[in-house]
């Protein structure tokens, strides 16, 4: 399998978490975002969003994190990442990942950004917009885990949840966000630095790193 993406992408990087996390290796092909190698003639035609990560499969191409991710959990079962024999618990782990990958991470990337600054936003405005966004996110998934057993955001394996929370953490402190309000999110994402999986997945460890 061969998995498109880019170090920095919080994206793809949930996706490496997970494929470190399964034990499956992958050929990987990297799109520099900043230089705009997403939007090329050959990616589109793998990905018409001309986004990463885009994972070529047995069966074809699969785009979207989420839905990769899933796909992996479904194929290769252990470890698993979702609850397994309890829908309901599922469902809430679902929930906290869509809050950040669908809810935070879209409007606060390079594209929005970008676009803020086009639109004629002041830069102060536009470097505090990722800020509001982010604190938005976080504050709902400190709450949504505040009862849950840890050390991982739901109970003692890491899951769907905790790929999706590292890198949204990263994101938080590029842009200079206090995380003190968040103490149970930073507890997660202390288990989850311990591990070869999550460190290995890191931005600062892919070969295309700048």
């Amino acid at each position: 399998m061969k998995l498109h993406g880019y170090y920095r992408s919080g994206a793809s990087w949930r996706v490496r978490i997970a494929l470190n996390l399964k034990g499956i290796a992958v050929d990987h092909v990297f799109h520099h975002l900043r230089k705009g190698e997403q939007r090329a003639p050959d990616f589109l035609a793998l990905n018409p969003q001309g986004l990463v990560p885009a994972l070529e499969a047995p069966g074809g191409v699969l785009t979207q994190s989420l839905a990769i991710v899933e796909w992996l959990d479904e194929t290769v079962p252990v470890p698993a990442l979702l609850p397994r024999g309890d829908a309901f618990r599922r469902a809430r782990v679902r929930a906290f990942a869509q809050v950040i990958a669908c809810d935070t991470h879209p409007v606060q990337n390079l594209k929005v950004l970008n676009r803020l600054a086009a639109e004629g936003m002041a830069e102060a405005a536009v470097e505090a917009w990722p800020r509001w966004v982010i604190g938005n996110g976080l504050a709902a998934c400190e709450a949504l885990i505040a009862t849950e057993d840890g050390p991982f955001c739901f109970g003692a394996s890491p899951g769907l949840a905790d790929l999706c929370l590292v890198p949204q953490l990263a994101n938080a402190r590029r842009f200079g966000l206090d995380l003190s309000p968040y103490p149970r999110l930073l507890a997660a994402e202390a288990a989850c630095a311990a591990l070869p999986a999550f460190i290995d997945a890191a931005p600062g460890r892919q070969p295309d790193a700048e």
